[in-house]
């Protein structure tokens, strides 16, 4: 079982390993070649591999939950995008969906291995029948929480990339607008690109607080941030 990440700012901080070089191998593309170097002497990775995680990204959701604590033992969450199961395995710890005490529900259009005290569905969060799906599952048909950490496959294209990232979380918005209960939070990825105003004002008019969060785990390089919307008031 996974260990519990607790604050993955400060312990990962004071770690140091010798930078990993790979000898280039004639098969591997130079970009192939970056992002597998950049895996070995990541800090994040050894650490997810170490304490039981199934990705590095686990340490997004749990330092953005040491800030704004939402996760909370009893809460019911949907997570969104949830393969391979970092997060929901974050939230399962937290909510305590293991001792029959929270709630975590997970779709993706991926399979995704069993995760300790989550229901998985596979299935296309854009496919019509999933929010009426999803909600099915929920106890009394409400959500705490709603976690988003989906990503449009990449085409190349910065423009057409970002309106994807975008339109998945319009999409995801939608749904937490539908489902939370009074007082619930709304996390979801983004990449920094200038066209998300409309999502932004419409949150705030329904949320308590709107915070863009760029955590620790986050690569510096990465144009993601997360919107964390807390203090749900309703539409």
């Amino acid at each position: 079982m996974a260990r519990n990440p607790g604050d993955s700012k400060g312990r990962l901080g004071g770690r140091r390993q010798a930078a990993v070089r790979l000898k280039t191998a004639k098969r591997r593309s130079a970009s192939s070649q970056r992002w597998l170097e950049r895996q070995l002497n990541d800090p994040f990775v050894a650490a997810a591999r170490h304490e039981g995680y199934r990705s590095r990204a686990a340490y997004k959701l749990a330092d953005i939950d040491e800030r704004y604590r939402f996760l909370k033992p009893g809460a019911r969450v949907v997570d969104l995008g949830a393969a391979p199961g970092g997060w929901s395995q974050v939230a399962a710890q937290r909510v305590r969906s293991v001792e029959g005490k929270g709630q975590v529900i997970a779709i993706d259009l991926l399979n995704m291995e069993p995760v300790a005290g989550v229901d998985f569905m596979q299935l296309d969060f854009m496919d019509p029948e999933a929010p009426d799906r999803l909600k099915a599952l929920l106890r009394e048909g409400q959500a705490d929480v709603v976690l988003s950490d989906m990503a449009a496959q990449g085409t190349g294209h910065a423009r057409t990339d970002h309106l994807r990232i975008i339109g998945l979380a319009e999409a995801a918005a939608e749904f937490a607008l539908s489902v939370l209960a009074p007082g619930g939070t709304f996390v979801c990825k983004l990449f920094q690109g200038g066209t998300e105003r409309e999502l932004l004002d419409r949150l705030k008019r329904a949320f308590g607080g709107v915070k863009h969060v760029k955590p620790p785990a986050s690569r510096s390089e990465s144009a993601e941030v997360y919107l964390v919307a807390t203090g749900f008031r309703g539409v």
